[in-house]
């Protein structure tokens, strides 16, 4: 059964009216508080033009108002259109053409470095902004934060849709519970940018499912920044506390250290959880007496659970697994991860809403195929007329009753932090680069469960200082000159780190077929070797 996102917040909200749902810094809004404010930009968005199904570039980092802006974008009909400056200029048009928004709301920060006096500042230092009030020819935009030089002039200020009068009767947008809410870029090129597409129907289920099995309870003290958890969070009457981010898009892990104390539930992906355990080493006084751990976005390894188990010997850790297609899929207790000592990853119970089966695929293996109520709608770029109907993860798995163990995945997609990477995706892009003759993007993973991306390049120049030796290189042309060009073509999640030259790539079968596989034990072995 689907159940509505926003009607799941409000009627929490209502639940709640006194208790503190959002703190960050010295800010904290009660329930009643962050109701007012949904509704407030919700109604002041419709009277300056917001119309049901505009989309919204979205690019404001998490905090309180951001938030609020969000849901009331969401709350007046609208799609938010998440999107991150750190891509590059040219993934981010890209991205922007294929939203289409009509709205862009954004920090003021962006606009002003985006300038021009101050975007070529921006590349000195590496990072290549789009030009914010541009970008989205004929939009209309938000701004959060000070007026800066560069915001447009007739921008609206967030402050004045936060304190905005609230009408009475509702939902602004009652019957879109199925029409599109949240549009999500995972991973993709400048030619072919990819993007799920949720409704707030499918939100609802997966997030109402999540919190119910993760046991969040009214007056918990959740600390995270990230949106899909902190949302479950809220629908239970939790109170969502989120650390500063600073100038990033969002938190390092030495901003958790100062919120940490008081802290009942934390989550965090498995190479933050590594950073902040190591912190945590090293202040053992700012450790939290914590009653659960919440460990999602990669694979969750034993190395990383015992190390978590020294530090909170009582701690309930839910290891989460779950894609962007279709929120948590399956959730393990630590414990019996620990304890499961059957070949491949246990990653536990899959969630009443989800409907799994093991379909065998074109190689023979039992690859794990999902649906339910909590599946996106599709892509964006094959809707309306391809809506998702099922999701072959690419996971070959195997179900015993509702219990779910993973055994490594058919497609060749690896994970580096939270990111799925598609190597398909970007080694096409990177072999029309000048010099390149073959290319692959192979994972190696470490001993927390997170993905090395190393990209090998065969390269096509020749000559004095230019030959590849067998094996392996770290020194040749080719790679400064890839270096320079990948920002621009691929996404920023997926910039490797490691390049390195080799004479051939490894295939194999009739078909001379790449065999990544063989690949990635070559690059893990020269790595283990020293170099």
């Amino acid at each position: 059964m689907s159940v509505d996102l926003l009607e799941l917040l409000l009627d929490s909200c209502r639940e709640h009216p006194d208790a503190p749902a959002l703190s960050q810094g010295r800010r904290t809004l009660a329930y009643r508080d962050l109701d007012s404010r949904i509704a407030s930009v919700a109604v002041s968005l419709e009277a300056a033009g917001f119309r049901a199904g505009d989309r919204v570039l979205f690019s404001v980092r998490p905090g309180l108002d951001g938030i609020c802006l969000a849901l009331g974008i969401i709350s007046a009909g609208g799609t938010v259109v998440f999107a991150d400056p750190g891509a590059g200029e040219s993934m981010f048009r890209a991205r922007a053409a294929l939203a289409a928004p009509r709205w862009v709301a954004a920090e003021s920060l962006l606009y002003f470095a985006s300038s021009r006096p101050l975007k070529s500042l921006a590349r000195r230092r590496g990072l290549e902004l789009p030009p914010y009030s541009i970008v989205v020819p004929h939009a209309r935009h938000i701004v959060a934060g000070p007026w800066l030089p560069g915001v447009p002039r007739g921008a609206l200020r967030l402050r004045r849709l936060l304190s905005g009068r609230r009408a009475a009767g509702g939902l602004t947008s009652a019957g879109r519970a199925r029409s599109e809410a949240l549009i999500i870029f995972t991973s993709g090129t400048t030619a072919a940018p990819k993007a799920v597409v949720h409704s707030r129907s499918s939100l609802g289920t997966g997030l109402a499912g999540f919190a119910a099995h993760v046991r969040f309870a009214p007056g918990d003290r959740l600390l995270t920044d990230q949106l899909m958890i902190g949302i479950p969070a809220l629908i239970a009457g939790a109170h969502w506390r989120l650390p500063a981010v600073g100038t990033d898009a969002g938190a390092k892990p030495a901003h958790y250290l100062d919120v940490l104390p008081g802290t009942d539930a934390l989550f965090m992906v498995p190479a933050a959880l590594d950073s902040l355990l190591a912190l945590l080493d090293e202040h053992p006084e700012k450790t939290p007496q914590l009653a659960t751990l919440l460990i999602g976005g990669a694979p969750v390894l034993r190395p990383l659970l015992e190390r978590v188990k020294r530090r909170w010997p009582t701690v309930r850790v839910c290891a989460i697994y779950g894609m962007t297609e279709i929120l948590p899929v399956a959730i393990a207790d630590g414990d019996d991860k620990l304890a499961f000592e059957g070949a491949g990853d246990y990653v536990g119970t899959v969630l009443p809403a989800i409907q799994a089966r093991i379909e065998t695929n074109a190689a023979g293996d039992g690859e794990l195929v999902l649906a339910g109520e909590g599946l996106a709608l599709g892509y964006l770029a094959d809707l309306p007329g391809h809506p998702l109907v099922c999701l072959n993860t690419g996971d070959l798995a195997e179900l015993d009753g509702d219990s779910l163990v993973l055994h490594g995945r058919s497609k060749d997609m690896f994970i580096r932090g939270s990111t799925n990477v598609y190597p398909g995706l970007y080694e096409p892009v990177i072999a029309g680069i000048t010099g390149v003759a073959d290319v692959a993007m192979v994972g190696v993973p470490n001993e927390i469960g997170d993905d090395c991306v190393v990209l090998v390049i065969v390269p096509t120049a020749r000559g004095a200082g230019a030959d590849v030796a067998r094996g392996f290189g770290a020194q040749h042309p080719v790679i400064e000159t890839v270096s320079a060009a990948l920002p621009g073509l691929v996404d920023a999640a997926v910039l490797p780190d490691l390049l390195l030259v080799a004479d051939a790539l490894p295939r194999a079968g009739r078909g001379s077929k790449l065999d990544r596989r063989a690949l990635s034990a070559a690059v893990s072995q020269y790595l283990k070797s020293g170099h």
